[in-house]
């Protein structure tokens, strides 16, 4: 996802040049050439120009695509299931490992704590590993979004949709139910956190 990012960013900022330097330079030049109606040519180069740069962003695109939907031996599979308005989780590869996960109370939060982000059982899971998450619903259609982590898959009730990740680093990762899901739907954060295997091994042990 980030080497995708950069290399569309790269391709937008020679476009962005290129039609910078044409609009600098009409807006400079006074030279007039009143005999020209047409121009075949570059009307020909202006089509197949940018459906040539498109090919070049499509192709990564729908590769990268692919390549996220394809779950090869997952290290640890967790499953999400949306309530109104709470999430709900189950960690399949233990037996008897499941909580819910609200919002916390503006009551109880304080200055370290985001406002409506933070929940009060944060989804613990194992660095550098490859997860697999199940994402379903309980009642009405939600959507398991985490924008750090690339993944918005959808909740809806009666199917499974899955997806999977890597988190390269520890750390917090804030998200949201991105589904209008009711009143309360604001009120459905997400908290990934982040941990090393061993101490993932030992926040499990103590859960089961």
């Amino acid at each position: 996802l980030i080497s995708f990012h950069d290399h569309t960013l790269m391709i937008i900022l020679m476009i962005l040049t290129v039609v910078a330097y044409m609009m600098i330079t009409l807006a400079l030049n006074k030279n007039v050439n009143r005999f020209m109606l047409e121009g075949q040519m570059i009307e020909v180069a202006w089509t197949i120009i940018p459906a040539v740069i498109l090919i070049f962003i499509a192709v990564p695109s729908l590769l990268l695509l692919y390549l996220m939907d394809e779950i090869h031996k997952p290290t640890l599979t967790l499953k999400a299931i949306g309530h109104q308005w709470y999430w709900s989780y189950e960690y399949s590869d233990f037996l008897k490992v499941e909580f819910d996960s609200y919002v916390m109370p503006q009551d109880e939060s304080n200055k370290n704590t985001f406002r409506l982000l933070d929940t009060d059982n944060h989804t613990t899971l194992p660095m550098n590993s490859f997860i697999r998450i199940i994402v379903t619903a309980a009642d009405v259609l939600h959507s398991w979004t985490v924008p750090s982590l690339g993944i918005k898959t959808d909740a809806t009730p009666g199917r499974l949709n899955q997806c999977s990740f890597l988190i390269n680093r520890p750390g917090l990762f804030y998200g949201q139910c991105s589904e209008i899901c009711g009143a309360n739907h604001s009120f459905m954060p997400i908290v990934i956190e982040s941990i090393n295997t061993n101490m993932f091994i030992n926040w499990i042990s103590n859960l089961s």
